[in-house]
């Protein structure tokens, strides 16, 4: 009985072995998968960051762009805004010519109607 007992406990250890074994293998399987899965998961990660790093300095890059875009509107429109001012200037300079010129046009012309009657009384007083 005792070399009965001793095949039996041999066979249960040699399956007890082969069980392990096997749960071993298929744990290191599932461990390799699990360091490929995150492995790829790192690369796409650092895929990500690098576009999003990419993406972050187009998008400072636009912004600084916009920015000076919006700097050279502005003094485009203090430029246009004093052009405004000048052209109002000179235009209200025009007109206050233009009233002094008709003003010296009416001088200028009762002065010749003053003149043409002192001519015409210088006539009559000379005949």
């Amino acid at each position: 009985m005792g070399e009965a007992l001793k095949n039996r406990l041999v066979i249960i250890l040699a399956v007890l072995t082969a069980v392990f074994f096997f749960g071993t293998l298929s744990s290191c399987n599932g461990a390799l998968r699990q360091k490929k899965a995150r492995e790829q998961e790192m690369a796409s990660r650092l895929a990500l960051e690098e576009s999003m790093s990419k993406f972050s300095q187009e998008k400072s890059a636009l912004e600084e762009k916009a920015k000076a875009k919006e700097k050279e509107a502005q003094e485009l429109n203090d430029e246009l805004e004093a052009a405004k001012k000048t052209i109002i200037q000179n235009q209200l300079v025009n007109q206050s010519l233009k009233e002094e010129l008709q003003k010296e046009s009416k001088l200028k012309e009762a002065l010749e109607e003053n003149l043409k009657k002192a001519v015409a009384e210088s006539k009559k007083f000379k005949k």
